[in-house]
């Protein structure tokens, strides 16, 4: 068992080591009743994260096993199992997993795994939209956007799109953010809510504006994420580049306005003196990567270092007893949607130790660290 130093990339690979130990890609949770690996984004984000590990410290454990994975949820005729079941199909969560298939092609330039990406990404054109533009999350949620969504499939469309010069799908994936902002930005936080739905039919939507009651940690963390990763892959002379960036210096001003004294951020966001609500890690290390990315990047004041410092030091003091060279987190919400929507709701959700939302979340958390302290030195 390796013991490695205390440092972000070292919590990274005793995180990765823990995770390949308990569990052979066909163990992933969630398992779905399938007993093998699923092309969801519970995985996907875990081994997103991974990867960012592997390109700092080239430990090629960590590419066997995403590239183990990668083969495991294909079947004998090479195509993902789960592009022909109702997942898939039917919501924008099951589109992310295909960031790891661009991490893999990105490394490799595959052409079977631009073979996979075509159907994915391409297929999301006629996808269902609201009148807007706007993408359903799911099909059984008509018009209804969720700010998840967008790292679902933002990240994925402009990576395809650079890999094979389809424009429009950038751009719908751009879309996507001035929607989201638009329409579902919080006037008095400055934060966005969990969900908006135009047509005002959903039991939590507002009768006047459509939205959600509620700003949850992990939705706004999804959406920095999305763009601090999106601007990868938009061009620098982008005629709206300078637009979404200053979309995410607004955002991480206003995640900052709201970090808690304890130096993670809440389960409800802007509601972290609230009675019942609790420190949510996922949400925490997905605000300390874009936070640090945007600083490391130049468009995030450097300032701001300090806070996500605070807030990442946090998360390692708050981490599980474990046994040496052992990995354990807490403090993770379960997969969450809407619902009804309320406080009440978010913060009775249910936590597990090592959630992959939150795995995933800490290896990016790590990895960014990492490079902007190598950066600093």
């Amino acid at each position: 068992m390796s013991t490695y130093p205390k440092t972000p990339l070292g919590y990274a690979r005793m995180a990765c080591d823990t995770m390949i130990r308990r569990y052979d890609v066909n163990q992933l949770p969630p398992q779905q009743g399938y007993n093998r690996a699923t092309f969801n984004y519970h995985q996907g984000v875990f081994l997103t994260g991974m990867n960012r590990v592997y390109d700092l410290c080239r430990d090629e454990r960590y590419l066997d096993y995403i590239r183990r994975w990668v083969d495991a949820v294909q079947d004998e005729n090479g195509r993902i199992r789960e592009y022909t079941g109702w997942l898939t199909l039917t919501t924008l969560d099951f589109r992310q997993p295909g960031n790891v298939l661009c991490d893999l092609y990105e490394k490799t330039h595959d052409a079977h795994l631009l073979d996979l990406l075509k159907y994915l990404t391409e297929s999301l054109a006629d996808y269902p939209k609201n009148e807007y533009g706007g993408f359903w999350h799911f099909y059984t949620t008509p018009d209804q956007m969720w700010l998840d969504g967008l790292y679902m499939a933002g990240p994925l469309l402009v990576k395809y799109a650079s890999y094979t010069g389809r424009e429009d799908l950038r751009e719908l994936a751009i879309r996507q953010i001035f929607l989201m902002h638009e329409h579902m930005r919080d006037p008095k936080s400055g934060l966005l809510r969990h969900g908006w739905d135009p047509g005002k039919h959903a039991a939590w939507a507002d009768p006047e504006t459509g939205l959600s009651p509620e700003v949850w940690g992990r939705a706004c963390g999804w959406f920095v994420l999305a763009i601090a990763d999106m601007l990868d892959y938009i061009p620098q002379d982008h005629p709206r580049r300078g637009e979404i960036i200053a979309i995410q210096q607004e955002l991480i001003a206003a995640v900052l306005n709201y970090q808690s004294d304890e130096g993670r951020w809440y389960e409800v966001v802007d509601k972290w003196k609230e009675p019942g609500n609790w420190p949510e890690n996922s949400c925490t290390c997905l605000f300390v990567y874009s936070i640090a990315k945007g600083v490391r990047q130049g468009y995030i004041a450097r300032d701001a270092y300090k806070a996500a410092r605070r807030a990442y030091d946090r998360v390692i003091e708050t981490l599980l007893p474990a046994p040496e060279g052992e990995f354990s987190m807490g403090n993770v919400c379960v997969g969450t949607c809407i619902e009804e929507g309320t406080y009440d709701y978010y913060i009775h959700r249910d936590t597990v130790e090592n959630d992959l939302h939150g795995m995933g979340a800490f290896l990016l958390m790590a990895s960014e660290m990492a490079k902007l302290e190598e950066a600093a030195n």
